[in-house]
């Protein structure tokens, strides 16, 4: 049986879904935009996701655009989005900073799902400070699979 993880959520409309898993074997959950929202052309703009929570101690959040985000024009203005576990207020709502990069204006409408969620222990890492490291150099950045 597997086990698992309790957390504390608020929606700040109730008129819309619960964040969830759409199938059983995904990793994510999807969250939903809680009002339409204009990004402009070649901008970023803020989506609020109706969610705000309250993690476990040690653990975190990842938000990560939905793999159909990109048809709509939009990327994740920072890649991915870190919500640490002391984001926890009752006002803390978690939103998406889009990049729109087309030339025209796009709508997300209320209810969209946007984004998707994973919530992750965090290990305490203890970092360990050497000049020197004894394996080999394998040529820099970017250059796996290079000859």
């Amino acid at each position: 049986m597997k086990q698992s993880l309790k957390v504390t959520f608020k929606r700040f409309d109730t008129s819309l879904p619960v964040p969830e898993y759409k199938t059983k074997g995904a990793a994510a959950f999807d969250l939903y935009a809680r009002e339409e929202t204009v990004i402009k052309a070649s901008s970023i703009g803020y989506i609020p996701l109706n969610i705000a929570l309250q993690l476990p101690e040690d653990h975190w959040a990842l938000v990560s655009a939905r793999s159909s985000l990109h048809k709509r024009g939009l990327m994740l203005a920072n890649g991915i989005g870190v919500g640490d576990y002391d984001y926890r207020g009752p006002n803390d709502e978690y939103k998406a900073a889009v990049f729109n990069f087309t030339g025209e204006d796009v709508v997300i409408e209320r209810a969209e799902r946007v984004v998707q969620m994973i919530i992750l222990k965090r290990p305490v890492v203890e970092l360990s400070e050497n000049d020197s490291f004894e394996d080999a150099d394998r040529g820099g950045f970017g250059t796996t699979g290079r000859k």
